[in-house]
């Protein structure tokens, strides 16, 4: 007899990136060196205040307890602060903001507290493929939208307006985006906002890279009736270095910050408090810390951008965030097949575009978490073996 796995698992499989590092450590241990150029894992720590806090409260016998499901007072109010401070935002920090255990729970949560069986959700091809991935596990129709280079991977608002939303319920965007590091267009956020008032359904942003080789971060709250139709993810991970935390919030309207709340309470727990106690002061990071580690991630980009030159691709050299998306030669048919040519022959490892959507599949994406030291490494790698 067989126990069969549920349905809602058909057209789901294994995150590639799960799968990809199984493989490489495999070869590492029949003794290859890998440089991983390929996942968005911050190599640089986090500030030395937020360290020395987290140790301090960590030390309080009194702080290892059950934490509320909302998360302390003081932790939304800094989150609102810091959205005030960098994006002109007004945030009610009881009602309107909710720190997750990483914004990645945060697209389950949200896509769970809003979406039926049957519902549509609109995803960016290429895109985060956690988007769809939640989608389908829920049993909603994931139609896919299209972002392309020769419209500078901008959303075609046209194009949309061309097509039937009455069954979308959920508009997943990405702005900076990832993997492309596009950054919005003036009016883009405002021309969204209205399209979703006008057909009725939720617009989500999800916005962590905004502080990344960025100088205009931007949030889609900024825009005025944006409250009415969106949430905003964001999240520690990438901007303040603290991706194993796993620390994040959602914030946007009320009601519908209460309706994932309700997901939340049943599906996990409170934040460790000392984790909120450190990300308390990792938000009140001076501009100067951010700058100094742009400085780093740019020094990194001039880099790939020399790695990328050996691999004749072609690129953008404004892209926000911590990857380089970059377009394959002519000749080149399959970014997976790239990857895995440069992985076998030089054990340099990047992410093929594939995995983003059917529009990725002749692009590749560089991470900027490993030191110049490495990328030169790669770089020598693939002088001397392809």
């Amino acid at each position: 007899m067989a126990i069969l796995e549920a349905n809602r698992l058909a057209g789901v499989g294994e995150y590639y990136f799960s799968k990809k590092l199984k493989e490489i450590s495999e070869m590492e241990k029949r003794g290859a060196n890998v440089i991983n150029l390929g996942i968005g894992n911050p190599d640089l720590p986090p500030s030395q205040n937020t360290i020395r806090t987290l140790a301090t409260s960590a030390n309080n016998p009194a702080n290892h307890g059950y934490q509320s499901y909302r998360s302390s007072p003081e932790l939304r109010q800094a989150i609102s602060e810091f959205y005030n401070r960098t994006y002109t935002v007004d945030l009610n920090s009881e009602t309107e903001v909710l720190p997750l255990i990483g914004s990645k729970e945060g697209i389950m949560h949200i896509s769970m507290a809003f979406l039926n069986p049957g519902d549509e959700v609109l995803v960016p091809n290429p895109g985060y493929p956690v988007y769809s991935s939640v989608g389908k596990i829920l049993g909603a129709v994931v139609k896919y939208y299209d972002l392309k280079e020769e419209n500078n991977w901008q959303i075609n608002i046209t194009e949309l307006k061309s097509e039937d939303l009455s069954g979308v319920k959920i508009m997943w965007i990405n702005y900076p985006n990832m993997p492309t590091g596009a950054l919005p267009t003036d009016g883009l956020f405002k021309e969204l906002v209205d399209l979703a008032k006008e057909n009725n359904f939720l617009l989500c942003n999800d916005n962590p890279y905004s502080l990344i080789l960025n100088e205009n971060p931007e949030s889609l709250l900024s825009v005025d009736g944006a409250k009415e139709v969106s949430l905003e993810l964001n999240s520690l991970s990438k901007s303040h270095n603290m991706a194993g935390w796993r620390l994040g919030w959602v914030s946007g309207n009320s009601n519908f910050v209460e309706s994932v709340l309700k997901v939340k309470s049943n599906f996990d727990s409170g934040i460790f408090l000392p984790i909120q106690h450190a990300a308390v002061e990792a938000l009140k990071n001076p501009s100067k810390w951010h700058s100094e580690r742009n400085k780093i991630l740019s020094a990194r980009r001039e880099s790939v951008f020399e790695l990328l030159d050996l691999l004749d691709c072609t690129y953008g050299k404004n892209q926000a965030g911590m990857f380089v998306w970059a377009k394959l030669p002519r000749d080149v048919i399959s970014s997976e097949q790239f990857v895995d040519k440069l992985l076998n022959k030089a054990n340099v490892f990047i992410t093929p575009g594939f995995i983003f959507g059917s529009n990725g599949e002749r692009y590749v994406r560089v991470s900027l978490c490993s030191n110049r030291q490495k990328i030169n490494e790669a770089i020598q790698r693939v002088k001397t073996k392809l």
